[in-house]
């Protein structure tokens, strides 16, 4: 039997809670919605590049879990605008919180979440989402350098997009297009569900993978989220780091839960020395944190 602290570290637990504490409103400084490539319309939100006027921002977009919206994800957007990012947080409609409650309706909460993880059109719809976001964000301009970040289901998005096999069936494209300069996952899922074990061993564009110790997964715990790095080929060219956080939840990475302050903080700055250093063509490991492994390929 589970004890009250494993299944309050749990997604599951964590998706149970947002069914009723999801925030009511945005801070969001602007709302788009851009038209999709079967007819339907993604709705955006955008943070402005902070310090950047004349000239076009590097671009990030960031991809929501399962029964997120674009809402959610603030202090990761904010972070990435303040770095001089224009920064775009999808919503998907299709994996959202409507369709996560009709899951669990159907086969409990645990059950319901990997029923949404593992739905291929839910993924596919995702694809089309990004593809609607990268389009919206091209039309505004050119941006130099662009990163596609996302947690947990939206990891599993960011893996999908930088070329990870699947076992959902789903074909290149709108997978595996790879049309961005860098990768961050937050909470990636490992295989079973979406990925066979070597899914990730073609990946060779810079990767950053950050999860926390009790980051349970929906199949394998913690340790099975840590997977995705190990398969990463690793180059002489690439960044691919990966940091697991003492303590952090699965919860934690979305903005939620008792640590979370500890765990953003971690992340921005993860973040942003991996960004920096690969734009500079170097990627040395900054110092270490007492809080967190950071290892790279």
């Amino acid at each position: 039997m589970q004890s009250p602290a494993h299944r309050m570290a749990s997604p599951a637990f964590a998706i149970a809670l947002a069914l009723f504490f999801l925030p009511r409103n945005s801070v969001a400084q602007q709302r788009v919605k851009a038209p999709r490539a079967d007819g339907h319309t993604t709705p955006l939100v955008v943070y402005p590049a902070q310090g950047v006027h004349h000239s076009c921002a590097p671009l990030a977009i960031i991809s929501h879990g399962a029964g997120g919206s674009e809402n959610g994800y603030r202090y990761l957007a904010a972070a990435m605008a303040h770095l001089g990012y224009t920064t775009v947080v999808m919503g998907h409609r299709e994996s959202g919180l409507a369709p996560l409650r009709n899951d669990i309706l159907k086969h409990g909460i645990m059950g319901g979440l990997r029923a949404l993880v593992a739905d291929p059109d839910a993924e596919q719809a995702r694809l089309l989402d990004l593809s609607a976001a990268l389009e919206w964000a091209n039309m505004q301009c050119r941006a130099p350098f662009r990163v596609l970040l996302g947690h947990s289901m939206g990891a599993e998005t960011v893996m999908l997009e930088a070329g990870a096999g699947n076992i959902l069936g789903i074909s290149t494209p709108p997978a595996g297009q790879d049309r961005f300069d860098a990768y961050v996952a937050l909470s990636p899922e490992g295989p079973g569900l979406v990925f066979p074990r070597d899914a990730w061993s073609g990946i060779h564009k810079p990767v950053l993978i950050l999860t926390g110790t009790r980051d349970e997964s929906l199949k394998g715990g913690p340790k099975a989220r840590q997977i995705p790095w190990h398969n990463l080929p690793g180059t002489a060219t690439a960044c691919q780091w990966m940091g697991v956080i003492d303590g952090a939840t699965h919860w934690n990475f979305a903005g939620f839960g008792i640590g979370r302050q500890r765990v953003q903080s971690l992340v921005t700055q993860t973040i942003q020395a991996f960004l920096n250093g690969m734009r500079a063509n170097s990627c040395p490991l900054p110092p270490p944190e007492k809080a967190m492994s950071l290892r790279a390929k």
